[in-house]
């Protein structure tokens, strides 16, 4: 929208003030778009891409709400945030914290999800909070301890809606909800789209704003993408042999499993290149302090589960590789956008095997993309693809097998928690 401004939409003067301090020279679309409507009090889906200025657009009116509306007597939680994994819980309050320093009376944040001890969230909790952000998991662990209640919540937003439910959040949604006043602002934000969005979408919202945010022309991820074929075994060395030639300095590496993540790092680490493995099994204390790390650029290289591909935002990230392919075709879009943020360029490189050449061509579909699969010298294929089983297009993962799903299970309670 040309000539359209914070102030134009309706923002505070301190609101608007802070939005400029934070780099956000003009409204991105969803902000533009999200931002009147929750003014108004308006329940709202937002379908937004990786990028897209998606949390302050829910941000900034929440917080001019909370500011003009009348305080409890008593500190209760106005604004509930319900976000899927921990690191994107820390990334949202930071957004809320900053945005809301402006204001005359901040309002009181907590930020509260498993891995780390719960004594000190319940005595942050002490005198209650305006906003809480949290994973599901903890925030019914304090619930049970009345460390907190929801009865005066005017503002439910579910942020990541689709991987919330891809974590299991479907058996904790009632109770959670039971205890919320039936009249409420709900917000529901997700990257993609899916029967059960759409179902949850049905039940939660009512007379919703629906806006499906893109990035303007132009402005999308300056992103790079590259495939190479390589035989599965050689691939961590073809990656040693990439860091060192690019002179790669920032480095997201995508792998299937927790053991994957340390046995790559392992590898790098013993050829002099430095990085850690960051997983779903680590504590909480561990995983801050790789991310910390690798954002302070101690560490070069991150090799990592899908637990970064959504939420994590490193300023500066080079390059991000899959080693493994996403198992869903929407992950590759999740994953290859931690690089090329806020206006930078980036390369998103993917290791393309005989087995994973099926699988490969549908994400190439589903994206409406055609890389050339490039060779590197000394690094050529040798392996052959076998036919792919009738039906199923080569694609791991549409039946998943009892290991796998007793893999997603764990990996569900962990990232909740």
């Amino acid at each position: 929208m040309t000539g359209t401004t914070f102030a134009s939409l309706g923002l505070s003067a301190p609101l608007s003030q802070a939005c400029r301090e934070a780099g956000f020279t003009t409204p991105s679309p969803i902000q533009a778009e999200a931002i009147p409507p929750l003014l108004r009090g308006q329940d709202l889906l937002g379908l937004a891409p990786t990028g897209s200025g998606k949390t302050a657009a829910f941000a900034l009116p929440l917080l001019q709400r909370l500011a003009a509306g009348k305080p409890h007597g008593a500190r209760r939680v106005r604004v509930l945030v319900l976000v899927p994994t921990r690191e994107l819980a820390a990334q949202v309050g930071e957004v809320f914290r900053r945005l809301g320093a402006a204001l005359a009376h901040p309002p009181k944040m907590a930020v509260v999800y498993g891995g780390v001890s719960v004594n000190p969230q319940m005595m942050g909790l002490r005198g209650g909070a305006d906003v809480v952000v949290a994973t599901p998991g903890r925030l019914l662990d304090l619930m049970e301890r009345n460390a907190l209640r929801l009865d005066a919540v005017e503002s439910l937003v579910l942020d990541e809606a689709d991987r919330l439910l891809d974590l299991g959040f479907s058996a904790e949604r009632e109770r959670l909800l039971a205890a919320l006043p039936p009249r409420r602002q709900n917000l529901l934000f997700s990257a993609t789209f899916p029967p059960q969005v759409q179902e949850l979408a049905d039940g939660l919202l009512h007379d919703a704003v629906r806006i499906e945010a893109s990035l303007p022309d132009g402005a999308g991820p300056a992103i790079v993408q590259r495939a190479i074929a390589v035989d599965a075994p050689r691939r961590t060395e073809l990656l040693r042999r990439l860091v060192h030639e690019g002179d790669w300095r920032s480095v997201l590496v995508f792998v299937a499993t927790r053991y994957a993540t340390e046995h790559v790092a392992r590898k790098l680490v013993e050829r002099g290149i430095p990085a850690a493995p960051l997983h779903g099994e680590l504590s909480q204390s561990q995983r801050s302090g790789v991310l910390a790390d690798f954002k302070d650029g101690l560490i070069d290289v991150l090799v990592t589960t899908d637990l970064a591909a959504r939420g994590i935002d490193v300023p500066g990230l080079e390059v991000v590789v899959n080693y493994d392919l996403p198992r869903s075709p929407d992950d590759y879009v999740h994953r290859i956008g931690r690089t090329g943020r806020a206006g930078a360029s980036g390369l998103a490189v993917s290791f393309v095997s005989a087995a994973t050449e099926a699988h490969f061509r549908l994400i190439e579909k589903r994206q409406n993309l055609a890389l050339t699969r490039e060779q590197i010298a000394g690094f050529e294929p040798v392996e052959v693809a076998q036919p792919a089983e009738s039906g199923t297009g080569g694609i791991k993962g549409r039946r998943p097998s009892k290991k796998d799903k007793l893999r997603a299970a764990a990996a569900a309670a962990t990232a909740r928690r």
